[in-house]
């Protein structure tokens, strides 16, 4: 896609996720190291995430589990604080995801100058988080008030829930794009790290070959090349961690491994 090469440099990018620990306010936060610790290993990460040769970065609130749907104004203004600190270290293309909030990421790319940000943005979902539901158009506003040229990307099948209707995601990609207009659309597995299945995603692309669909979830150095011949992207988190295990902080020897085997076959 035009866009997507535009603002990465390269055909289908890899976009690494930057997991930020525990927040003021979630359950898990650390209060002993508080958030100079929360800032150090975004640093930690950020580093070997370049360093290995991504194509962009995306911040989180990875670890601020069992996620709200609605966040509270702590969370942005802490997600703010860590990328304002990391604003000179950061040397690629960066994007936001304040899980699961689109509202407050916008908030959050307009403070910080994200260039692109990944949500649920549409839809009603059944969810471990409870009902689970969105406000297309009020997003949609948002946006065009605050950060109109944000690009954002539209989570389909969302993690840990189930779309409220029995409509398949092929469907559900074809009315997303044509009743929203998402700049891409996201196709994940059941968790992070989980992989993505292949013919979901070759299935959405066929449906709407006309915009950017990436691999959301669970992409490895041993899948990437099937994941990559179907989808225009990626986006990569667990995998860049040492042993490949979601809680740990990212392995620059697995990123660069990765990103090696990816400029192979792209």
């Amino acid at each position: 896609m035009t866009w997507l090469k535009d603002m990465f440099g390269v055909e289908k990018p890899i976009i690494a996720m930057c997991h930020l620990q525990a927040l003021p306010g979630d359950p898990h936060y650390d209060r002993a190291g508080g958030m100079a610790k929360v800032v150090d290993l975004a640093l930690h990460d950020l580093r070997h995430l370049q360093g290995g040769g991504v194509d962009a970065v995306m911040f989180s609130n990875e670890f601020s589990l069992p996620y709200l749907t609605r966040v509270r104004p702590e969370t942005t203004a802490a997600m703010a604080r860590v990328i304002g600190e990391l604003h000179r270290d950061i040397r690629v293309p960066f994007g936001v995801n304040v899980l699961w909030d689109p509202i407050a990421c916008i908030d959050l790319a307009a403070a910080t100058g994200a260039l692109f940000m990944r949500e649920i943005i549409s839809g009603v979902y059944a969810s471990d988080f409870g009902l689970w539901n969105t406000n297309v158009g009020d997003t949609a506003r948002h946006r065009a008030a605050l950060a109109p040229a944000l690009r954002m990307l539209y989570n389909i099948v969302p993690e840990a829930a189930v779309y409220l209707g029995n409509r398949s995601p092929v469907d559900i990609a074809r009315t997303t794009v044509f009743n929203n207009g998402p700049d891409a659309l996201c196709v994940s597995g059941l968790t992070a790290g989980a992989e993505t299945d292949t013919q979901v995603l070759a299935q959405v692309k066929a449906a709407v070959p006309d915009t950017a669909v990436l691999c959301n979830t669970g992409c490895r150095i041993d899948n990437i090349e099937r994941q990559l011949a179907v989808a225009d992207g990626a986006v990569v988190g667990t995998t860049f961690k040492i042993d490949g295990r979601f809680a740990n902080l990212v392995d620059p020897e697995r990123v660069r491994a990765f990103m090696q085997r990816v400029r192979s076959v792209r």
